[in-house]
Formats: structure tokens, sequence, C-alpha cells
């Protein structure tokens, strides 16, 4: 029997997608603010002038860069309970799962953003008195955001693509509600293509959104 395509299948299945789109959204949102704060935490202490504090960071860094998404959730949501005893809801198992491999990577773009500010401005903070620390703060920092937005809005779309690992704890996000409609309809290609659209739509707008960011600080930085 022939293939055939049926869009308005796709039309059907947009609105019941909506659900996963939601849950992929917060997912992603709650993964990456907490990333970003272990991200920036990993990120000084691999900066750190204390040989230990910065092999610690470097341990975790290249621990979770070493090792696949998908092993991190299953060890994270299957292994730690059965060690512990601790049952973690998939959601949670989620937002953890994206916050701890997100930050490994945030940390080498601090870590990079940061180096890329000259010496002589930490120098120079210190000559007026401020401490390492505020000079860091008041001065290195405000700059180095700034170099961070663009590979931190790349990474921002990694980890929304990421979110369709979670499916194999049973995280009912966009993936997930892909597979659930095809079980009941059966037409595997037009889910399939509209839940390749949707993620492609949601990524296009971050890249379009960051793309304006970037414009806007650029202007600021010319004036």
């Amino acid at each position: 029997m022939a293939f055939k395509f049926e869009p308005q299948v796709m039309v059907e299945t947009f609105p019941l997608l909506l659900s996963g789109v939601k849950l992929t959204v917060i997912i992603t949102l709650g993964g990456l603010f907490f990333g970003f704060l272990i991200g920036v935490l990993a990120g000084l202490m691999k900066l750190s002038r204390r040989l230990p504090i910065r092999k610690l960071g470097g341990l975790y860094v290249e621990t979770i860069r070493g090792t696949p998404l998908i092993v991190q959730v299953m060890f994270l949501y299957f292994g730690i309970p059965m060690a512990s005893g601790l049952r973690i809801a998939p959601i949670t198992a989620g937002i953890i799962a994206i916050a701890v491999n997100s930050g490994a990577y945030i940390a080498e773009i601090v870590r990079g953003a940061v180096q890329s500010i000259e010496q002589g401005q930490m120098e120079a903070g210190r000559s007026i008195g401020l401490t390492h620390a505020q000079t860091m703060l008041y001065i290195i920092w405000p700059q180095a955001f700034k170099r961070m937005i663009p590979p931190l809005g790349n990474q921002f779309i990694i980890s929304l693509k990421d979110t369709s690992l979670l499916v194999v704890i049973g995280v009912a996000e966009l993936t997930r509600v892909g597979q659930e409609i095809i079980a009941v309809n059966f037409r595997a290609f037009e889910v399939w293509l509209t839940v390749g659209l949707t993620y492609l739509v949601m990524t296009l707008t971050i890249a379009k959104g960051l793309q304006i960011l970037e414009g806007r600080l650029m202007r600021r930085a010319r004036r």
C-alpha cells in the first residue's frame, strides 16, 4: 500500500503537542537557571589561584562533558534512587539533569569570557584600592558577561533540544507527547514532522532574539 501524506494530521497534532511544548520550556528554563549558577561557580573555581579548588572545578567539568547526557539522566533517575532509596520525580530529575549538564559547558563559557578580559583591568582595579573580589564584580564581570551572551544563547538552544532525551524517564515533554500521539493514530511521518518543525520554530525564535540582543549590545558599545 502506497504512503499517503495527510497534512490534516499535522493540523490536528499541533494543539495536542502544546502541553509538551510548555513542559519542554519549563524544564529548559529551570535547568538553565540552575545551570547558570552552577556554571558560574564552577567557572570561577577553575580560575581560582588555589590548586585544590581549581582541580575540583576541572573534575566536575571534565566528568560531565565526558559522559553522555542520557547516561547522566539514567544514573540520576534510576541509579541514585537505588543507592539512596530517595525517589526523584521525573520532571525534577529532568531539571537537575539539564542543570548539571549545562552547568559544565557554562563553566567553560564563564572561564573563557573572564580570561578574555585584559589582565591590566584587574591590575587597574587593585591599584585604586579595590579587592580582588570587588574588581571581579564591578570591573571584570560586567564586561565578561556581555561576551558570554552569544555562547549562552547557543547553550540555551542545545539544552532545549536535549530535553528530548528525557523521554527515557517518561517526562511528558514534546518528544514524549509525540510518541503518545503516534501510539494512537499510527501516523509517524506527519507527527514527527510536526514535532521537528515545532522544535525548529522554538530554536529559530531563540536565535532571532539573541541576534537582536547582540545587535543592541554592539550599538551600545559603540556609543
